[in-house]
């Protein structure tokens, strides 16, 4: 008897070639899928200084098409950047604290400005020098004066500058909890990510930033990151998508 198209004598199913381009075109829309979830994870970085009126409304513009999770920017843009992406759906990312070294009152009015401007989130900035020397109580008092004065949104702690290490990061991250704020952003190191997520217990998100390919995005994401940071998100998504023009047909 002649075998069909769709049976084999050992018992394995074979697709006809219009069961095998469904297949395969359910596969292309799955990623399609994941890559557009994966691109409203990601937060676009216009906190750089060469940040001018004309580079953030191209990074605002494109976090709207992407549908990203938010664009990142210093305070003297968070209105600016609010208007542009007002009704999109696009959170406005302010950071707080300048290089860490002013006082929590200084802190706490650019949170209470930065609200006003239009943040949903406070990327506070730590007092290094109590980080680096283990000052957990000062670390606290700054983080819950601002997080009061930040009238309900949400505040991640940074701890991504260089200077920080494993055990910098770890103590931060404990800081973050024992205050009652949301998260914490790290760099974009695994080895960062893991101290984070251990030290946080799934109290806290963990963030990364310096993400600058789509290999990292994935990995981190793998790893627990909750959100990425990017200074370079339309080279991912560019990267995410050729993924999916690289697949071939089975």
């Amino acid at each position: 008897m002649e075998q069909s198209n769709t049976d084999r004598t050992d018992g394995q199913k074979v697709l006809s070639p219009d069961e095998a381009a469904a297949f395969t075109e359910f596969k292309r829309e799955r990623r399609e899928a994941e890559a557009l979830l994966t691109l409203k994870k990601l937060i676009a970085d216009a906190s750089r200084r060469e940040t001018d009126k004309a580079l953030l409304k191209k990074i605002c513009a494109f976090a709207m098409k992407s549908h990203a999770g938010g664009v990142l920017v210093s305070p003297v843009h968070a209105a600016a950047a609010r208007k542009l992406l007002f009704g999109s759906g696009v959170r406005v990312v302010c950071i707080v604290g300048g290089n860490g070294e002013t006082l929590p009152s200084v802190k706490k009015y650019e949170a209470k400005r930065a609200a006003k401007a239009g943040a949903e989130e406070i990327r506070l900035i730590p007092c290094y020098s109590a980080l680096i020397s283990g000052n957990l109580t000062y670390l606290k008092k700054e983080i819950k004066k601002v997080k009061r004065a930040a009238r309900g949104c949400a505040v991640v702690l940074s701890l991504e500058d260089h200077s920080l290490g494993e055990e910098d990061v770890a103590l931060g991250t404990r800081a973050a909890c024992e205050s009652g704020i949301g998260g914490v952003c790290v760099r974009g190191e695994t080895a960062l990510l893991l101290v984070a997520t251990e030290v946080g217990a799934g109290k806290i998100t963990v963030e990364c930033s310096c993400v600058e390919n789509a290999e990292q995005l994935r990995t981190l994401q793998g790893l627990g990151a909750l959100h990425l940071v990017s200074p370079c998100p339309e080279k991912i998504a560019e990267e995410l998508f050729a993924s999916l023009a690289a697949e071939r047909p089975l």
